[in-house]
This record gives C-alpha cells, sequence and structure tokens, in this order.
C-alpha cells in the first residue's frame, strides 16, 4: 500500500511538472468563454487592421469564440491603447504599433495611460524598416552627394512623416543628428499623404514603408536613398542599407505586436502569446503577413518585452536629445 501510495504521488508530481513546462496549453481551460475583442487604432484598411484582420480567422478557430476587431482612431493609436490598458473583461487585446507600447509617456506626459506599466506584452508580430525616399530628380548621384546637398539646403528643404513622435519623425531627427542635414519638419495625417506631397515637389525627403516606396520607385517617380536597417531587408533586398549609404551605426524599424491589459491573467496571456506565435510563423501567415510589408517575429511574450525596452531606450534617447514634445 505504501509503495502504490508513493507510485500516485510521484505520478501527481510529474503531471504537475509536465504542466507548468507547458502552461500555455494547460492554463486557463475555460476561457475565453465569449468573443474576444482585439482593439486597433486605426481606420479600416490601414496597415495595423489588415494585420489584425489577417490574424483574428486562425486566431477564432483556435480559440472557438468569435474575435471581433474594433477600430478605436485617434492620437496616432493611442486612444486604442488606452483603451485597452482600462479593459477589464479579460477578453480585450490591442494590435498596437511602436510608439504606443513604448514612447507614447514620454512625447506626452499627461497620456491617460502608461504603456510601460499599463500593458502586458503578448507577441511581436512583425517588423519592418523603413525607406529613405526622395524625388526622382533629387541632387546627387550618390546618397552621399545626396546628403551633401542637403546639408547645403539646410532649412530650406523639408521633410514629411504622418505626426509628430511617430517612428518616422523620430527616425529624421535622429539622421539629421547622424548625417547633419536640417530638413525642416513637416506632418501629414498619414504615409499616403506624405508621398503625395513628395510627387507635388512640397517634400524634399521622407521615410516611407516599403510596399509604398517601392511602389513608386518602380514607376520612376521616387528615389531610395537607404533602407533604415542594419543591412539589406528582405522585404526590399534591391535597395542599399542606410550603412551602404554612408549612415554608421543607424538601424531603425517600425512594428506591430498585439498586448493586453496588464490586469489580464497571466495564464491567459500566456495563452494568447503561444497562440499568436504559433499563427503568425505558419507559412500561410508569413506569406499574407510579408505581402502586406512585414518580417514575421511571432515571437513569446518575453520577446516582445525585450523588443519594448530597447525601442524605448533608443526611441526616448532621440526624443530627448532633439527635445520632441507631443503636439
Amino acid at each position: 500500500m505504501i509503495r502504490r501510495a508513493a507510485f500516485f504521488l510521484a505520478m501527481a508530481a510529474l503531471s504537475t511538472w509536465a504542466a507548468a513546462q507547458n502552461p500555455a496549453k494547460d492554463a486557463a481551460p475555460s476561457w475565453p468563454s465569449r468573443p474576444v475583442r482585439i482593439i486597433v487604432g486605426f481606420p479600416a484598411g490601414s496597415s495595423p487592421d489588415l494585420t489584425a484582420r489577417t490574424l483574428g480567422e486562425p486566431l477564432s478557430r483556435a480559440l472557438g469564440q468569435p474575435v471581433i476587431i474594433e477600430n478605436k482612431v485617434g492620437a496616432g493609436g493611442n486612444i486604442a491603447a488606452d483603451y485597452v490598458a482600462k479593459a477589464t473583461d479579460d477578453h480585450t487585446i490591442g494590435l498596437m504599433i511602436n510608439g504606443n507600447m513604448t514612447i507614447a509617456k514620454l512625447l506626452n506626459p499627461k497620456l491617460n495611460y502608461d504603456p510601460l506599466k499599463d500593458l502586458t506584452p503578448v507577441s511581436l508580430i512583425g517588423v519592418s524598416p523603413l525607406v529613405l525616399t526622395a524625388p526622382v530628380g533629387a541632387p546627387g548621384a550618390t546618397a552621399q552627394e545626396f546628403f551633401a546637398a542637403a546639408r547645403i539646403a539646410s532649412d530650406k528643404w523639408s521633410y514629411g512623416t504622418p505626426g509628430v513622435g511617430t517612428v518616422g519623425h523620430i527616425g529624421m531627427e535622429w539622421l539629421k543628428s547622424k548625417t547633419g542635414i536640417n530638413p525642416v519638419h513637416v506632418p501629414y495625417p498619414g504615409y499616403p499623404q506624405v508621398a503625395n506631397a513628395m510627387l507635388g515637389g512640397q517634400l524634399q525627403l521622407a521615410m516611407l514603408p516599403p510596399a509604398l516606396a517601392t511602389a513608386q520607385i518602380k514607376a520612376g517617380k521616387l528615389r531610395a536613398i537607404g533602407v533604415t536597417s542594419s543591412g539589406r531587408s528582405t522585404l526590399v533586398p534591391e535597395l542599399p542599407s542606410m550603412s551602404e549609404a554612408g549612415v554608421q551605426g543607424f538601424s531603425l524599424e517600425i512594428w506591430n505586436a498585439i498586448a493586453a491589459p496588464n490586469s489580464m491573467p497571466k495564464p491567459v496571456v500566456a495563452k494568447l502569446s503561444s497562440l499568436f506565435s504559433d499563427i503568425a510563423r505558419s507559412p500561410e501567415m508569413r506569406q499574407k503577413l510579408f505581402q502586406q510589408g512585414w518580417q514575421v517575429q511571432g515571437t513569446s511574450a518575453e520577446g516582445l518585452a525585450n523588443r519594448v525596452k530597447v525601442d524605448t531606450a533608443l526611441l526616448g534617447g532621440v526624443i530627448t536629445l532633439r527635445g520632441i514634445k507631443a503636439e
């Protein structure tokens, strides 16, 4: 009897240990109990919206519950991020971009949420560099000659971004400190408007997403100076990196990720992290997200937390260096 009892105790301990090794698979067996909402801070048809809808269908199948995409537009995605941060139903998560999870509070101390305290990382979905782009008739046969012309032009040149505090804005300010150029910042509602302004001759340079930039570059309407990654990107392998353009130590990416309220139970976060990682890294999703302009990551919650820490330090340093403040 003693041996039999000892055997069952050992088996119970082994079962407990095995469950601990796979918390996402065994945790929160009753969750979800109702539809799951993914909140997006940008309008329907935008890149974050498309990513959320691409992920929503396979997530619904995996959970056995409907997944509803809700767009809460405004303040560069921060209205949606604030909504997610304050959600208490354990069934609300968000599809967010860099700024919403890193430097939002640094840009605007009056913001109603603190991304580092009020949001829980779930999974980094995809990353992408930007493309430093100029009009096709911009001066200089090489990138180095282009930067030399920009230094001479100083504040007679302008650059466009989707708004104050966006990665495109912070990236351009960082580039200014790296190269000695000094174009004036002109914010626009979005990247398409920035591209149109450059095509119309109102801007001399801008950092654009690869899909938008390459379409105009291939059409012979815009010129690529360099990609804002440390090496060439698989998204646009034909374009030179910033290092090749003569700018050393410059690496900048936009990204999107899934975040949850800090109040969400840890087992649920672990389950979601495992599911999103598996979904994003599946061959079908890799192809779909690549076509949308993303290099798939599909990280763990810890992987996203590390990326948030690194980008907060990098982007926050540029904000301090250049004195950038939200308008």
